[in-house]
């Protein structure tokens, strides 16, 4: 899947670094109040033993570099992250539209309450709050929403 220069494809296990500074810088640009429960290292580690082998991952690569990543287990929809110079290019357009395509019965994802940014984004796509929580059940211990999609009927 290309556009403008920028190809969506299955993330390889040589991506699983790139992704994972990928994910490292987003979460530091897009919620920088929220603390980061776990370290670079583990970070690194998590992408290449577990989400890139054991999930559908996916990548945007723009001049032979990793610029997004969505992941997908089930009908979750695990990660969504793009490099911060990548924001606001339709590139997250790009990976909500390619997660329905891959999921059409239906996706739920969380997004912490305080990220207002992806909020909107989520909900311009269709998602609709689904529940909220405290946050005890994540490990930043930050209040979180779990959204839905369900396609629309014929």
């Amino acid at each position: 899947m290309t556009r403008g220069d920028v190809l969506l494809r299955r993330a390889r296990d040589a991506d699983a670094r790139a992704a994972a500074d990928v994910w490292l810088r987003s979460y530091a640009a897009a919620v920088p109040t929220v603390r980061c429960a776990h370290d670079a290292a583990d970070v690194r580690d998590w992408f290449a033993r577990m989400l890139v082998p054991r999930c559908e991952t996916w990548v945007a690569v723009a001049e032979n570099s990793v610029v997004g990543l969505l992941v997908l287990n089930g009908r979750e929809l695990k990660q969504l992250y793009l490099d911060p110079n990548w924001r606001g290019r339709g590139l997250g357009d790009r990976f909500v539209a390619l997660a329905k395509q891959q999921r059409p019965d239906g996706l739920s994802l969380w997004t912490f309450q305080v990220n207002g940014a992806a909020r909107r984004f989520y909900e311009r796509h269709g998602f609709t709050e689904a529940e909220r929580t405290n946050g005890q059940a994540n490990d930043e211990a930050e209040p979180d929403i779990r959204y839905i999609w369900e396609p629309q009927s014929p």
